[in-house]
């Protein structure tokens, strides 16, 4: 990991840990409530691992914070500013690519803004989200293909992309330009289920 993604993974490690104790949970139930091994969770709070998206949205709806929370302090402003450059860099592609949570709401009902740049080639996979998750999506530049539940949609520069986020999709550059996109994720309710998928690794 480079200084910062190193700097981002002790931030979200330490908000992990905390939310944990809050709720008088050991390891071992964390893990079980966000269906993800013991070793990821001690992994996530010592700083050490890179966790997917998929790991942060389980271990964030099992904490009930939301996935925002995860990644940014604590604040009592009613507003907050996010510069250019200071979103949380929570993927990144072989090539380059990157997808940063820009701005967040607060539970139960979540909002994520993301900015998302795919270079040439590169794929993100996603895992179903939360029931009720809904996802929008605007090509600001280049093209991509959107798989959701098995269905391609070519969505171009300037097209927008309405779908559920609760089941598997992935985000896909076919082409020989870069692609950037925003995409914003609605998560109601999160924090009123727990997850019992069976831990991965």
């Amino acid at each position: 990991m480079d200084e910062d993604a190193e700097t981002l993974a002790r931030a979200i490690g330490a908000r992990v840990k905390q939310e944990r104790r809050a709720r008088e949970w050991t390891l071992d139930q964390l893990a079980t409530h966000a269906g993800v091994s013991r070793r990821m969770v001690v992994n996530v709070e010592h700083g050490t691992a890179n966790p997917s998206v998929g790991t942060l949205l389980r271990l964030s709806q099992a904490l009930s914070v939301g996935l925002p929370s995860l990644v940014e302090p604590p604040v009592s402003r009613t507003t907050k500013l996010t510069r250019a450059g200071d979103g949380a860099v929570l993927w990144t592609g072989d090539s380059g690519g990157r997808g940063i949570l820009v701005a967040g709401t607060h539970p139960p009902d979540v909002v994520e803004l993301w900015e998302w740049t795919l270079a040439a080639g590169e794929r993100h996979e996603s895992e179903a989200h939360a029931a009720g998750t809904r996802e929008l999506l605007h090509v600001q530049e280049g093209a991509i293909t959107v798989e959701v539940d098995g269905q391609d949609h070519e969505v171009g520069t300037g097209d927008a992309l309405t779908f559920h986020g609760d089941m598997r999709h992935s985000y896909a550059n076919p082409h020989d330009e870069p692609a950037r996109f925003s995409l914003t994720v609605f998560e109601p309710g999160v924090g009123t289920t727990h997850r019992t998928e069976t831990p991965d690794a």
